[in-house]
């Protein structure tokens, strides 16, 4: 790939050239493609508009102004709909609730600031980490509404802070002072902060609230502070837009729309300390028909993610996230870029991701399940990407989320396949740029279940490490060039089935070019490869055979 080519693939990465329409000639699920995508129905408002003021609101960052927001609401909402204005200030606030055909604007200088006292949440039934659970009221939320939106440019404000546990090696000195003389509670050996003795309580027991064997909401009540609310949650929600406002400081994850059709994410700014637990920027969880374009990620987990429940639960609802449009994002700290699991036991298909920056996340592309899950990830089509400073790996499949995999090269006895063993498969990913990552392409399948299906194409990679297959079949490498400080191997393959390298550039002076091990390796094929610059070109290791490599039309 010559350098007029990669300055042309970061011009469009970065937004110079934007040619994709925001919706298409509507199609059906087994159609989509980059030239026959998803359409997304855009909600319409009147333009009658309700001023907060006018419910006696006050801007003075002290005055509780739920009661007046969400009466505005209500009033707009019941009229037929519109415009509910919040102008310039500081508005404190409790929960606020949207409701159909309702516009909450944000003018530039207003800040929508959400209170810190707990009392003002109740318990409620709610949905965290794919499962139904017991949460504190949602900050925004929406539940079976249609035609709503949050837009403007100002900004929303969760005030996570006071929600969330402290740890004492994350603080300055100063700091740690200023959160002690808050209040809260000290652990005993000083090495962590509870905003109220319920956290604490909840932190000691883990109980997260999961409403299962005849719990009711009265159970968790001694543990409630520690229950901390998503931000902002639209439930079965239709034609949603959140477009210009910054949503920052979230409890716990920021955005979750959960089973939400035909919603839009446009010039949003997501923004939460690194350290935020569960600090998620977007959840996507069981929606269908999504477009997020031109908005920036920078928080404390996954930047824009992919969910549909969570094992048995997830597959009992059979909603999987589908027909989804991700395009022209920047995503800087987060746990991952874009990234599909680990609760996706409902599945996700249909995803388009392109032209997206990650600068600095701990990984970049980042799909990751594990056995119980179940759920089918497929049809995924990502293009046109630029890494910087990735920390871990900038393209990761990993089917041993959270659980250990097997130590050493052994093969393992595969478990029956069941309806909770997870699949990825059919993924097409194809110009990717990354300068600086741990490793470039690591991919981890299941002995009974392999990732699989698999084309990589036009991709450049300048890493630690190049590229590790694992438990991985109907693999494609085409078009690859690594640059990799530790290239002993460049690639390796362990217990991988139909992996094809086709035109792999390494450079030169490399010890070795291709390490096979396993003995369950196969059908393994280099092709249009100059192996001149590998002192080795092969080497098969753990009963592998050499005969599960086949070498044709290489490159003298």
């Amino acid at each position: 790939m010559n350098s007029l080519r990669l300055l042309g693939l970061f011009l469009t990465v970065g937004g110079i050239s934007v040619t994709t329409p925001v919706t298409a000639q509507k199609s059906t699920s087994q159609d989509y493609s980059w030239n026959r995508l998803p359409v997304i129905q855009q909600p319409v408002f009147k333009k009658d508009t309700f001023s907060i003021v006018a419910f006696g609101a006050k801007a003075d960052g002290i005055t509780l102004n739920t009661a007046s927001i969400n009466n505005a609401i209500d009033a707009c909402s019941k009229k037929g709909g519109g415009v509910v204005l919040i102008p310039e200030g500081l508005w404190m606030t409790g929960p606020v609730v949207l409701k159909n055909n309702v516009n909450l604007h944000l003018k530039r200088a207003a800040i929508l600031q959400f209170t810190g006292d707990f009392d003002q949440y109740p318990l409620v039934e709610g949905n965290f980490e794919g499962v139904r659970s017991a949460r504190n009221q949602s900050p925004l939320s929406a539940a079976n509404a249609e035609n709503i939106a949050v837009t403007g440019a100002g900004v929303i404000d969760g005030n996570g802070s006071v929600w969330h546990m402290g740890f004492r090696d994350r603080f300055t000195e100063r700091e740690w002072k200023k959160k002690i003389a808050s209040g809260g509670i000290v652990s005993e050996d000083g090495s962590r902060w509870f905003p109220t003795e319920k956290t604490l309580k909840g932190h000691l027991t883990r109980d997260n609230g999961i409403l299962k064997d005849g719990k009711t909401l009265k159970d968790f009540e001694h543990v409630k502070d520690y229950l901390r609310p998503n931000m902002v949650v639209f439930t079965s929600c239709k034609k949603v837009l959140l477009e210009g406002v910054t949503f920052q400081n979230s409890p716990a994850w920021c955005l979750h729309p959960l089973m939400c059709e035909d919603i839009t994410l446009r010039n949003v700014y997501a923004k939460n300390p690194e350290t935020a637990p569960n600090g998620d920027g977007l959840d996507l969880e069981s929606c269908k028909n999504v477009l997020v374009e031109g908005c920036t990620f920078d928080v404390g987990d996954d930047g824009i993610c992919i969910k549909s429940g969570r094992d048995e639960e997830g597959r009992k609802r059979g909603m999987p996230t589908e027909n989804a449009i991700i395009r022209n994002n920047i995503v800087y700290h987060a746990h991952g870029g874009v990234v599909i699991g680990s609760e996706m036991s409902g599945g996700a298909r249909n995803i388009f991701v392109e032209n997206c920056s990650f600068i600095g996340s701990d990984k970049g592309l980042r799909f990751k399940t594990a056995r119980g899950r179940g759920g089918v990830v497929e049809k995924i089509y990502v293009r046109n990407i630029a890494m910087r400073n990735i920390v871990g790996e900038a393209i990761y499949f990993d089917m041993y989320y959270f659980t250990k995999p097997p130590a050493g090269v052994v093969v393992e006895a595969a478990p029956a396949v069941t309806e909770a063993t997870p699949q990825f498969r059919d993924f097409y990913i194809t110009n990717v740029v990354c300068n600086g990552a741990t490793k470039g392409i690591f991919m981890r399948g299941l002995p009974e279940m392999h990732v699989k299906n698999i084309q990589l194409s036009n991709i450049v990679l300048k890493v630690n490490k190049g590229v590790e297959l694992i438990e991985s079949s109907n693999v494609t490498l085409k078009d690859i060039q690594v640059v990799a400080e530790q290239n002993n191997p460049v690639v390796y393959l362990e217990n991988a089935k139909g992996i094809t390298v086709d035109n792999i550039n390494y450079g030169k002076n490399v010890p070795l070019l291709l390490r096979v091990s396993g003995k369950n390796s196969s059908d393994i094929k280099l092709l249009n490869t100059n192996t001149a610059g590998a002192t080795q070109v092969s080497e098969f290791l753990h009963e592998a055979a050499e005969k599960a490599l086949s070498i044709s039309t290489a490159k003298k």
